[in-house]
Formats: C-alpha cells, structure tokens, sequence
C-alpha cells in the first residue's frame, strides 16, 4: 500500500464489504482510523500492531468476528477503542492494562465470553467503558474502583455474578451506572453515585437488595449481611491498603501535577505524538456551559457550536468550540484544527488552551476544542452590528484606526502562518466571521478547520484531487479554487484583500448590489482614486470626522486620511486580482501596512 506517510483516513458509513487489509499496517504514520457503520468482516489484522501512533480506531458497526488483537492493545498511544456492534468472540486479553493511555472503550454487543480481567484497573484514564451486551462471566474486579476518572460505565446485559464493589461508590466522576440484568446479588451501596436512582440501573439482578428506597429493593435480612462481612474481611483489609497505596501516588502526582500547571496552562499548542496537557472531561465541559446552555452560545458555525464557559481548574472564562459530528467533515475538522493549532504561537492567532474527545453520557462521540475568550466577539459583528441584530453594538462602529490596525494584526496572522511556520500553512477560510476581537481591539485569526499545511512532500496529484471540493466560503474564496487549482497561499491572499475591502466599505461580497458581473473587487478598483471617499463605510467616515473635528489641523488630518484610504483600498485590490500571480504577498502587505498606518500617525 502507498500513502505511507497518511496520518487520518475516514472511510465510516460507506458500504464497504470484504475483509480489512492487512496492508493497513503499513501506514506506520497514521493516528486517526475510522471503518465504522460498514459491512466488514474477518478478524482484525494482527497487522494493526504496527501503526504504533494511531490513537483513534474505530472499528464499529460490521460483521467482524474473532478476538481482538493483543497487539492493538500494546500501541501506546491509543486513546479511544471503538469495537462494538459486531461478533467477536473469545476474551478481553489481559493485555487491555498496558493501554495506559485509553480514554474511551466500547466493545458491546459482541460475543466476548470470559472474565473481566482485573488488569482493566490498570487504564487510570478510562472515563468511558461500555461492555454491556456479551457473555462476561465471574465477579466484578474489585481493580475498576482504581478508574477514578471514570464518568460511563456500562456492564449490563453479562452473566456476571457476586457482590457489587463497594468502593465503586467513591469514583466522584461516575455519573452513569448500568448494571442491569446479571446475576448479582448482596447489599446495594447507599452511598456515591448510588444516592441518585436516575443515574444506576440494576434491574434484573434478582438477589440483589438494600440501597435507597427509590430502587424498591427488598430490605437486606440481617444473616445475611453477617455472611457477606466475616468472609469479605480480609479482602476489605487489601482494598484499604490498595486504596491508600494508589491515594498516597495520586498525591504524588498531584503535587508535581501542581508545580507544572503555570508552564501547562501556557502552552498553546497540542501535540498527539510528543507533548500534551490536561485533557477536560465532556462531564467538565457540560458543568462550564450549564448543560450547554443556549445562554452561553456565543456563535454558530458549519460543523461546530461555540459557548462561553468557565472551567473550574482554569479559573478563567473560555471559548468551547463543540463539533456537532454528525456532519460528515466535522471530525476532519477538529483534527486539522488541532494539527494546526499545536504547532502554531502568535499574537494575532486565536489560542487553543485544552481540548475534549471522548464520548458523552448516551454513548455518542464527543469533540470540543477549549479556546481563549474573545470578549469583543467577531469582526463582521462590528462591520454589521445593525444587520446582525446585535443590541450591544447598535451605537458602536469601529474608527478608521481600529479599522487599521484590526488589518495589520490580520496580515501579520497570514504572513505568520506563510513564511514563519515549519511548513506553510493555508488558512482557507478568512472572513470577518473567523476574526476575533479581545479587550484591547487585537484582532485573533481563528476557525482553521479547513486548513492546510504544505508539508515536504506535497504533490500536485493530491493537491488538485483534494481541490475539486472548494475549501472556503463563497464571496471570498478565490476564484482558480472553483477550476479545480491547487491550494496556495495566494489563495489567503486574495481572501485576505476582500475583507480589507469590506472592513473599508462596510459592504459584504454577498451584498445584493453585486450583480450582472460586478464584484467588490471591481467596485473598489473603479472607484480608484477619485471616487474613493464615495465607497468608504459611512460609519467610518462619521466615527473618524467626530474625532477629527476636535482638532487644530484637521483639513490636514482629513487630507492625510483620504490618502491612506485610497492606499489601502489600493491594496485591497491588488489582493484580490482575478489572476495569482498578480497578486501581492503577505510579507509585502504587512509592510505596505504598516506604511500607510505610520503615514497616517504622523499627522
């Protein structure tokens, strides 16, 4: 197989049929597979072992039979295992407690026979574990009380038998228990997530009882509670020792924990092979957001929803930006975006501080990427707070200066992420809706889940196959994108040049009035230069002859103003030429910038 160096490949909900190729182990370099929702059957390919740095595989929803792989269990960077909805047999391999790493497993309603094994206890990151619906048999590992980061845990529809742990009670994050329909029996807790009927299902175990009355459980007979402590004693006695083992090394982690969390929490990039930080809960996310609130919602996008939350170990209000997956591209997306954001630092780039993958209460895949707060919203909020509606910004319009500099924070971001980054990166969708402003005015470029990084061994054959979708938003997409040219830089560019024009026009390139041919780019470049004072955004000639008005030398200030306008609408066409090659670059836009703001000052 070729694509060697293929790192994500997304072929779930297709009708794929067959077995896996073994040749799937080759892409040593791959870290995100996905073949869910299909008609795949045989086993799984022992091959899996090699791609040492995947870290999703989804494997859901097909017809595949026999064990599952001790050596898919040894990658140590695997963080989600996703086997349910199919007809494997045979174990849980005791190998499952060397992935240390794993955040979610789901492997129900398969044929998995066996014990549970006590090494599960070893995956102290687990905070999803769904294995209802098999044939497990034996008693519940006392080891699953050491998953204290577990929030989902499902073992319903099993043959297990014995009493329910009782340290199972003190996991604080646990808030979903199904133990429904095995065999258990004995006293049910009384304490920790069994204080809440809503959240534990225990239907069906007919021996069972005690517990708050909610669960109508018969009362416990009192022999049999002298029978059930004398034999557990001495078991009681190693999971009190166990327990304090693990909350003296759970201390110790804590405290360094604690010495790095200034260095962690200023670190703005994420990266999934060699550096990482404190990955949230989706259980944190939902308290942040009060449930997800549509009083929080802060903004609507193609794949994502955007609140306004406060994490509680960050102590700040944050951005969280939640992938609604049910778009196809959505998780594409998040993965760009984190793959940009993790390598990316600068003033002018919206911060990534954390991020969620996982799995939410019902089972459902979660993705959320936790931002910097922006408090002055988006550009376009401000450029059309009338036609948007919004009542805090009715009386507010951006000055000529904000305007300016709002620009050259822009172009620094792109001549950043052109010239300055390990690889040149592609935005591929600038508009004043992916510009955000903080307190002070600075404009923050964000939303780059369409992105591109032109890594070393880009190829025009990948290029122009992967361009036949146009990546962008219509009005200031460039134009060779809708003919199937390859992504460039020159692309941002042009993009770049028609919200310079509409920061200064105060029109949209969507605006009814370009019709019959005639686009914002031709509206701008025949207004040149005479007419430029004719185009410009009233709220921006009205904001900036208030303040001028004020001073001593302001024919000259007005002067020196016309000037500049017509520089940068200049400018901002020059951008946007039809034609790539005549377009400027961003190293020169940001210097011409920076002349016509210096210019300006100077009166």
């Amino acid at each position: 197989m070729k694509l060697r160096r293929l790192q994500a490949l997304y072929m779930d909900e297709n009708k794929l049929s067959g077995q896996i190729p073994i040749s799937l182990g080759n892409l040593t370099h791959l870290y995100y597979l996905d073949l869910s929702r299909n008609d795949l059957y045989g086993s799984i390919p022992l091959s899996f072992g090699y791609c040492q740095q995947l870290q999703y595989l989804y494997l859901n929803d097909n017809n595949l039979n026999g064990t599952i792989p001790e050596q898919v269990l040894n990658i140590p960077t695997l963080l989600e295992l996703h086997m349910s909805m199919n007809s494997l047999s045979g174990s849980l391999p005791l190998g499952i407690g060397k992935s240390k790493n794993l955040i979610a497993l789901t492997i129900f309603n398969n044929g998995l026979s066996g014990e549970i094994p006590s090494t599960l206890g070893s995956c102290v990151k687990l905070e999803v574990l769904y294995m209802q619906g098999n044939l497990f048999h034996g008693s519940i590992p006392p080891s699953l009380c050491a998953l204290v980061a577990l929030q989902v845990l499902d073992l319903s529809h099993n043959n297990l038998t014995g009493i329910i742990p009782r340290n199972l009670a003190k996991l604080s994050f646990l808030q979903y228990l199904n133990l429904s329909f095995n065999n258990l029996e004995g006293e049910v807790p009384e304490n920790g997530i069994f204080q809440n009927a809503s959240v534990v299902s225990i239907r069906g175990n007919n021996k069972l009882c005690g517990g708050i009355p909610e669960l109508q459980l018969p009362k416990c007979p009192k022999h049999d509670l002298k029978k059930q402590e004398r034999p557990h004693s001495h078991r009681e006695i190693i999971l009190v020792v166990v327990a304090v083992v693990l909350f003296l090394f759970l201390l110790l982690l804590c405290f360094i924990g604690t010495r790095s969390k200034k260095l962690r929490e200023k670190i703005s990039f994420i990266s999934f092979k060699k550096e990482s930080f404190l990955m949230v809960t989706h259980g944190e996310l939902l308290r942040a957001t009060d449930g997800f609130s549509s009083a929080n919602l802060i903004g609507v996008g193609s794949y994502s929803s955007v609140y306004k939350g406060i994490l509680s170990h960050m102590e700040t209000i944050v951005a969280i930006k939640v992938l609604r997956l049910q778009q196809r591209k959505a998780s594409k997306s998040f993965l760009t975006e984190c793959k940009v954001l993790r390598s990316i630092r600068h003033r002018n780039i919206v911060r990534i501080l954390t991020v969620c993958s996982s799995l939410d209460f019902s089972g459902n895949d979660f993705k959320a990427l936790v931002l910097e707060y922006m408090p002055n919203g988006s550009l376009d909020s401000w450029l059309h707070s009338s036609a948007n509606g919004d009542e805090r910004l009715q009386l507010k319009s951006l000055s000529f200066v904000q305007r300016l500099n709002a620009a050259i924070d822009i172009a620094c971001a792109l001549d950043y992420l052109h010239n300055h980054c390990q690889a040149p990166i592609i935005h591929c969708d600038l508009k004043p809706n992916n510009v955000l402003l903080d307190e002070d005015m600075v404009a923050h470029v964000g939303d780059f889940g369409l992105a591109r990084i032109l890594s070393e061994d880009f190829n025009y054959s990948q290029s122009q196959s992967n361009s036949l979708t146009i990546r962008g938003t219509i009005g200031y997409v460039a134009p060779e994108y809708g003919t199937g040219a390859i992504t460039s830089t020159s692309g941002d560019v042009y993009s770049y040049g028609i919200v310079l024009l509409e920061m200064l026009t105060g029109k949209r390139p969507s605006d009814d009035m370009f019709e019959n041919n005639l686009s914002l780019h031709q509206f701008a470049k025949m207004a040149l230069p005479e007419r430029v004072m004719e185009i410009i955004d009233h709220g921006l000639l009205s904001e900036e002859i208030e303040i001028i008005g004020h001073s001593e030398n302001s024919n000259n200030i007005r002067s020196k103003m016309q000037e500049a306008l017509i520089s940068l609408v200049e400018i901002g066409v020059s951008c946007s030429h039809e034609s790539p090659k005549e377009r400027m670059e961003m190293k020169d836009v940001v210097i011409e910038m920076q002349k016509v703001k210096g210019f300006y000052l100077r009166c």
